[in-house]
């Protein structure tokens, strides 16, 4: 295919608004977490418009679901795409749901143009990639990729004690395929960017180059519970300001690494919390990112550090424990040059840019050749009810998705084939 092929903007765009009402929040935003009635309504629109687009649809054994356009050579392995249905607990409207759309405006697009291709097309839409269930996030496509086994996530529970099994029958997510051993040719995701970079920087498109490593840690202190009211301050063993000191301590270290290391505290609970009691026991979550795996070895030394000798200087114990662990990932060269040609021929304004978020695609990239397309979201806010992005670069990054996965899957003017 010499010429370049456009999306339907407003489809796409009216598509995005009619899956936002499932979940809407009063805030405007979306509450659609993984296997919940919520997403099983999202997931059964999806495949509506899967079947009036011609596609057929499955789902695996962990709830994956999957759409197929057909190619010439069917057993051929397919260009994937894809991203994820499930939001954040007070999530936006565009966050994972653009790609899992994007994807399929490019299958209504090649329909429209009818174009076909030599590779089958599949867009997957990932189990739990927001991790707002069920841990870790990217569930689904941890499992898919052979990163974690089966029986592992299925035995994963949320926070009222319902494992990922139970959470698939209850929503009818549970398929027969198995959900390891499947190979694909590429995969290409589009998702907003997350952050404030590309609308700093005007630019409409951003060619992914990789993911960064991220760290996810749980540290547990531990001091005594005594009375609040006798318990003299030069006495106490207590957790909280221990807790306090670690974070700014912590803050402080990892100063050094700026501005690519990021280190973020995003859960904090008291055990047996009581106002007139000292607190004894609390935990609370590090998130440690740097896109250089060295330099996040050294933040995790840091951490570990800081967190040892503020509870040494305050006669506390303390704990910390790696929860789960994303090195930094390249995407494939090849693929990141398909974007980025597509980018250029369009006439985008675009750059490179590693992605800050964990995203599918970081699984995928272990598995199969990987790039992404960034686009921007406004004042960069996400996993926030007042996420947005302008319909313009909506319809920008369906166009690029739309031309390096043509190319990618050897796309050809069916009625040229036959003149």
């Amino acid at each position: 295919m010499k010429d370049l092929l456009q999306i339907d903007g407003p489809r796409l765009w009216a598509s995005l608004m009619d899956m936002a009402r499932i979940g809407a929040t009063a805030g405007g935003g979306v509450r659609r977490l993984a296997l919940t009635d919520e997403d099983r309504r999202g997931r059964e629109l999806f495949v509506r418009w899967c079947h009036e687009a011609g596609m057929t649809t499955w789902t695996d054994e962990v709830g994956n679901l999957f759409a197929r356009r057909a190619g010439d050579d069917d057993e051929a392995a397919p260009v994937m795409m894809g991203s994820h249905l499930d939001t954040q607990p007070e999530g936006g409207r565009f966050d994972g749901v653009y790609g899992v759309l994007a994807a399929l405006e490019v299958v209504r697009a090649l329909n429209d143009a009818n174009v076909r291709t030599a590779k089958p097309i599949e867009i997957g839409s990932w189990t739990n990639e927001e991790g707002a269930r069920f841990t870790p996030a990217m569930l689904g496509s941890a499992v898919f990729t052979g990163a974690m086994p089966l029986e592992d996530a299925l035995a994963r529970t949320d926070a009222a004690g319902v494992t990922l099994s139970q959470a698939l029958d209850a929503s009818r997510a549970r398929g027969t395929r198995a959900a390891q051993g499947v190979k694909v040719d590429a995969y290409f995701e589009a998702h907003i960017e997350q952050g404030p970079v590309l609308e700093a920087n005007g630019n409409t498109i951003g060619v992914v180059t990789g993911g960064q490593a991220i760290r996810w840690f749980d540290v547990d202190v531990t001091g005594v519970a005594a009375h609040a009211g006798t318990t003299p301050m030069r006495y106490r063993k207590d957790a909280w300001f221990g807790a306090a000191q670690m974070s700014l301590d912590l803050e402080r270290a990892l100063a050094r690494y700026a501005p690519l290391g990021l280190a973020t505290i995003g859960q904090a609970q008291i055990a047996n919390s009581s106002r007139n009691t000292i607190a004894a026991n609390l935990s609370f979550t590090v998130d440690l990112r740097h896109p250089d795996d060295a330099m996040l070895d050294a933040m995790e030394r840091d951490l570990r550090a800081v967190c040892e000798a503020a509870a040494r200087a305050r006669g506390l114990n303390v704990s910390v424990a790696q929860a789960w662990s994303s090195p930094a990932t390249p995407f494939d060269a090849q693929c990141v040059a398909l974007v980025e040609a597509a980018t250029k021929r369009l006439g985008y304004s675009h750059e490179r840019i590693v992605s800050g978020a964990g995203h599918d695609a970081i699984h995928l990239a272990r598995h199969c050749p990987t790039a992404m397309v960034f686009i921007p979201c406004v004042d960069g806010l996400s996993h926030n009810e007042a996420e947005d992005a302008l319909p313009a670069d909506v319809t920008a990054g369906a166009n690029v998705l739309l031309n390096a996965v043509a190319a990618r899957a050897g796309a050809y003017a069916a009625a040229a084939a036959h003149a």
